[in-house]
């Protein structure tokens, strides 16, 4: 829970000193959305401890407002580039915040129910938020990078005292902050003016956790238990099932993850030459 604090403080602090803000819309928006969603993540946390558990609706609506004032600050999921045609295909406004919401919401929970051992939420935050760098990088998005580079920083310094078996925990707060900033940083890098074969860029970046939870949520539809209903049907449950211990499978879903990274840099390869 305190670690989340302190992720969030380090966050800030580079963010007010590196980043400049182009557009002060956009850099207040991402402020102030970071800090409802790690305010909702404290009081889940403190709830936790009292022995309660904070419902799904506060926390939705919470996160749900976070990812529409970052919407309407400017970052958002607009469109994509048609192949074959280079026509560029801009979707209703509606449909943006559809779109944006869906998504900075989605991340924010992948992200959230990945932190269930050991180092793996850091672990996987800091891959995705390598590859999240080098395409904003490779498409001169400077702000996108630097934030990615910050992701970066905070994440292998909580990974120094949550490495299995951890000293600290980052708790909903942390990881839900973490999230948020990750699909904040995918929508204003990845995804912005994005091509169809691009959109799968920001997917892979974070496939592990994404892909992980689709299957999850499926499995739970299918057995008919609510979607947001915490259980261990995660894969890094799964694997600790099989008889490996927490160190092993940090490091076999980290591996897959990499993967996944080095596959969507591929693609932003593979699009420069097309």
């Amino acid at each position: 829970m305190t670690a989340g604090i302190a992720i969030f403080i380090g966050f800030v602090i580079a963010y007010l000193f590196f980043v400049k803000p182009d557009d002060v819309k956009e850099y207040v928006a991402i402020l102030i959305g970071g800090s409802l969603i790690l305010s909702i993540g404290l009081v889940d946390d403190w709830m936790k401890t009292q022995g309660k558990e904070l419902s799904a609706l506060p926390k939705l609506i919470v996160q749900v407002a976070a990812a529409v004032i970052v919407f309407y600050s400017g970052i958002s999921f607009t469109g994509f580039t048609a192949p074959f045609s280079d026509e560029y295909i801009q979707f209703p406004v509606w449909l943006q915040l559809i779109f944006t919401v869906v998504w900075i919401f989605g991340v924010t929970t992948v992200i959230n129910f990945s932190d269930g051992i050991d180092g793996l939420a850091g672990s996987l935050t800091s891959i995705s938020s390598t590859t999240l760098f080098i395409v904003a990088a490779a498409k001169g998005q400077t702000g996108s990078a630097i934030i990615a580079i910050i992701l970066i920083g905070v994440s292998l310094a909580y990974l120094r005292y949550n490495k299995p078996p951890a000293k600290v925990f980052m708790g909903d707060a942390g990881a839900t902050f973490l999230g948020f900033m990750l699909g904040v940083v995918a929508l204003d890098g990845a995804l912005k003016q994005a091509t169809t074969l691009s959109l799968f860029i920001p997917i892979l970046a974070l496939g592990v956790p994404i892909f992980d939870n689709i299957f999850v949520v499926i499995k739970r539809f299918i057995n008919g238990i609510p979607v947001y209903k915490a259980d261990a049907s995660q894969a890094h449950y799964r694997l600790l099932r099989t008889g490996l211990n927490t160190k092993q499978v940090v490091f076999v879903l980290s591996l897959i993850n990499i993967c996944f990274g080095l596959f969507s840099i591929i693609i932003l390869l593979l699009q420069n030459q097309i």
